[in-house]
């Protein structure tokens, strides 16, 4: 799985190795989830193409009255005029080929003016959470037990309702027969529930007898490709509609022997803050004697 960022800033889902981007297979899926300059930058680039065709019909037709001689840039023009509705009355199509192409481009307008409005209107109300996670997991003693932590935080003002995690464990394994093989593990937390996820949560798995990570080290790791996949879920407070935020962890971003350093406020008026500008700071710990 490959890094990807999120619209925040932060580091966020990842695709599958090797897996190529193909665009046109999905087309609505990708305009819809592509960021807004890429998408403005799309339609920009279509809207030119389009009426760069009607304009090389109209050129050689030479059907558009009021237009200068062998000018492109007015039929262009006239294309984008007759796209957009705008009908300034100046140059008109006089020829039955010009009407024709006149009547063609004017439906494409309106096609492609319905089709825009319904993907901006998809894209500004496709629900999206802004969860941020920290650089790197941690290794170290929790409530006398070492344990796997995980910190993130929400970075709006809302809160996400019945926020579930949902961690993985998955690395390269050799099957008996032989056969490499990519192997998955649930990792229980010591808490995959939050009622009201507003602004951090450390969500911790116990390194005991049966953990998937019970008596592994950097080292032993090294050669299996080992990845941890975090997703979370919820309901957003003000739109009540599901979000999701997944995020996953490389074998270089797992601390042994490590803590998260503290990062909530206590303001005096009881209320607590987030200093983001330590969030992914760690602390490492002097090792047991």
């Amino acid at each position: 799985m490959r890094k990807r960022p999120t619209n925040h800033g932060v580091k966020g889902d990842r695709g599958i190795r090797g897996a190529p981007t193909r665009a046109l297979d999905d087309l609505y899926h990708y305009l819809v989830t592509v960021s807004w300059p890429a998408l403005i930058g799309i339609i920009a680039l279509a809207f030119i193409i389009a009426n760069l065709v009607f304009a090389v019909g109209y050129y050689f037709d030479g059907g558009v009255e009021n237009a200068r001689y062998h000018s492109f840039a007015d039929m262009f023009f006239f294309s984008i005029q007759t796209m957009a509705t705008i009908g300034y009355g100046k140059m008109v199509p006089v020829t039955l080929l010009s009407n024709i192409l006149v009547s063609i481009e004017a439906l494409t307008g309106l096609l492609a003016l319905a089709l825009m409005t319904g993907l901006v209107f998809a894209k500004f109300s496709r629900p999206t959470a802004r969860v941020r996670f920290s650089r790197y997991v941690v290794i170290g003693p929790r409530d006398g037990t070492t344990s796997l932590m995980i910190r993130m935080a929400n970075m709006r003002a809302n809160r996400i309702v019945e926020a579930n995690i949902h961690v993985v464990f998955t690395r390269w394994e050799t099957t008996v027969e032989g056969e490499s093989i990519r192997r998955f593990y649930d990792l229980t937390m010591t808490r995959s529930r939050s009622a009201m996820f507003a602004l951090s949560w450390t969500a911790v798995h116990r390194i005991v007898e049966g953990s998937p990570l019970f008596g592994q080290t950097h080292d032993s790791l090294a050669n299996s490709q080992p990845e941890i996949v975090v997703s979370i879920t919820g309901l957003d407070e003000t739109f009540s509609q599901t979000i999701h935020a997944r995020h996953s962890y490389e074998l270089d971003e797992i601390i042994w022997g490590a803590r998260f350093a503290d990062v909530l406020i206590l303001h005096p008026d009881g209320s607590r803050s987030i200093e983001y500008t330590r969030f992914d700071d760690i602390e490492m710990l002097a090792p047991v004697k």
